[in-house]
């Protein structure tokens, strides 16, 4: 007599269920959009609608797991529908995409990729990434492998559809793999943290390399502890360390991450084979994913080596304005500035190293959030926006389900004898306090800096009611370094183009005032409506700060002293 058929968990019908809904969120705005422009589309779009509804009751009814584990499957597939969906209806990309693009047709016409400006791309109101320096960031900042990639799709036109192709099929390949190597009660989490929510699916249609990035780390997570177990790499284990050096070759946030997986795996590997066998694992996983970053490299090394060098490492050099959501935002928004902006990298960087360092005296406990622990650097970096951490969120839920904490009862730690003796948990604390406290410093020391200029506005120029088109700011350095100053106004998050300087010295030395004339980019600035914060703010570069004041008043307020012409322009002077 055959065994009853297994019924499936209560969590996994939830599971289901969730990915199920999380295909919802944003669906209905590409479908608006599709009505409009492309009916074919909108239709699709319906029938994935009914298979949501259905799957949705299927999910709660069937009997058996391997019906539950088909009806994952009709998720998946309608999600992946809905990602080809919203793919049609917007593929220009954005800036990374055009980036991306560009590059390809530079690689594909023989021509030098890094080092070389392309300002054309950005002239239809394509978000811009200013610097410290008064300028903005045209040039290719990212390893090659995303544009090698994109030659190939180079047919599909002009813009950035041929980036966002590419990252839309790498995120899809990246989903569909990461749902086959998932245990099959967790299979719709892949669905759901790769393709629900709408989150990294808005990301590949602008371009964005890192996406590539994550889809070829995805192998490397799931079950990432037992590379080289028994001392032998293996095809499985050539395979997954190929990948890594192919996600490094892609974009420069896994270079964050692979420390983590490498530390790791030696640890695992030292506490099952001892130390010589786990060192002997850790160099041919190492050689291997070298080469294979390296091959992808050569031609780029080869053709330009110094512009290669200054182009994988820009983001690290570039001089970016302070962006993000991090501890970044006390100098941008709750206090006028600082200058001290620097600590900001040293703050991250040392915050990195700690988190590494304790890795490797705790992997026994953190194994698990060996995914997760180096995106929380970023929160004390100069640009630590959201997207950081929720592109590599499917990193996080591979390790989750199949790196748990069982894995690491063996792993060999690191133990001084004071973190093994009678007194060791005060010890460990107290090491765990040594470590990260440089990053906390650092953190603070930037965060607690003081604006080196203090900006009054002295005249407005209205040229009608809700318009500036020149801005008179009195300016007072009132540090011990002089200063070259870059200005903006911003009404929100983000940084609006800068201002140009027609009046006012280049140079503000240290405790001079001078007046300075700005004019808008677009030759007139329209004021936004009441309850709109508006701040002028002011970048330098060496040393590199923000100074920051509030000037809605001044500009919503026009009257007779304020509309008229100032004295701007006057070469700096001593105060008093």
């Amino acid at each position: 007599m055959s065994a009853p058929p297994e019924n499936p968990a209560q969590w996994h019908r939830v599971l289901t269920l969730l990915a199920d809904v999380s295909l919802l969120i944003g669906t209905r705005a590409v479908w608006t959009q599709a009505a409009s422009h492309r009916v074919a589309v909108a239709a699709v779009i319906s029938v994935c609608y009914a298979s949501i509804l259905v799957c949705g009751v299927l999910a709660l009814v069937v009997r058996r797991t391997r019906s539950l584990a088909r009806v994952d499957l009709c998720v998946l597939v309608t999600a992946l529908t809905l990602v080809l969906c919203a793919w049609v209806m917007a593929h220009k990309g954005g800036d990374e995409g055009l980036l991306t693009t560009q590059a390809a047709r530079e690689i594909a016409g023989g021509s030098p990729v890094y080092g070389q400006p392309w300002p054309w791309l950005f002239d239809h109101g394509v978000a811009r990434t200013p610097t410290v320096y008064g300028g903005y960031d045209y040039t290719y900042g990212y390893p090659p492998l995303a544009p090698l990639l994109t030659v190939p799709l180079l047919w599909l036109g002009h813009q950035g559809a041929p980036a966002t192709a590419m990252a839309t099929g790498a995120l899809l390949a990246g989903a569909v793999t990461l749902w086959r190597m998932l245990p099959v009660p967790w299979r719709p989490a892949a669905t759901m943290v790769c393709l629900g929510f709408g989150m990294l699916p808005s990301y590949a249609r602008l371009g964005y390399p890192a996406i590539l990035s994550m889809a070829l780390l995805l192998p490397v997570a799931v079950r990432w502890p037992r590379i080289g177990a028994g001392g032998r790499l293996g095809r499985t284990g050539v395979a997954r360390a190929v990948c890594l050096g192919a996600a490094c070759a892609a974009q420069q946030l896994p270079w964050f991450v692979a420390p983590f997986l490498l530390a790791g795996i030696y640890a695992v590997r030292r506490g099952e084979l001892g130390p010589r066998a786990a060192a002997g694992v850790l160099l041919r996983l190492t050689g291997v994913a070298a080469t294979a970053w390296l091959l992808i490299n050569t031609y780029f090394l080869a053709q330009q080596p110094r512009g290669w060098f200054q182009g994988i490492a820009l983001p690290l050099t570039q001089g970016a304005v302070l962006h993000g959501q991090g501890l970044i935002g006390v100098s941008l928004y709750l206090t006028n500035g600082s200058d001290r902006i620097d600590w900001y990298g040293h703050a991250s960087l040392l915050l990195a190293a700690g988190l590494l360092a304790l890795f490797v005296l705790f992997v026994r406990r953190l194994g698990p959030v060996a995914t997760v622990l180096p995106w929380c650097a970023f929160f004390l970096a100069t640009r630590s926006q959201d997207g950081y951490y929720l592109i590599m969120t499917p990193l996080w839920v591979a390790s989750a389900v199949t790196a748990p904490l069982s894995e690491f009862a063996g792993a060999w730690q690191p133990r001084p004898r004071l973190m093994a003796g009678p007194r060791r948990r005060p010890v460990r604390l107290a090491a765990v306090a040594l470590v990260l406290l440089p990053a906390l410093a650092s953190g603070a020391v930037a965060a607690t800096g003081t604006p080196p200029l203090r900006m009054r506005v002295v005249a407005v120029r209205h040229p009608s009611p809700t318009a500036v088109s020149l801005l008179t700011v009195r300016v007072t350095n009132t540090g011990d370094t002089a200063l070259t100053p870059h200005f903006t106004l911003t009404t929100g998050q983000g940084m609006d183009p800068y201002w140009r300087i027609t009046g006012g010295p280049r140079t503000l030395p240290a405790h001079a005032t001078a007046r300075y004339e700005l004019r808008p980019p677009a030759r007139r600035f329209h004021v936004p409506r009441p309850g709109v914060r508006i701040r002028l703010r002011a970048f330098t570069a060496d040393p590199q700060t923000l100074s920051s004041t509030d000037v809605g008043p001044a500009l919503r307020a026009p009257s007779p002293r304020l509309r008229g012409r100032s004295g701007a322009g006057r070469d700096a002077r001593s105060p008093g």
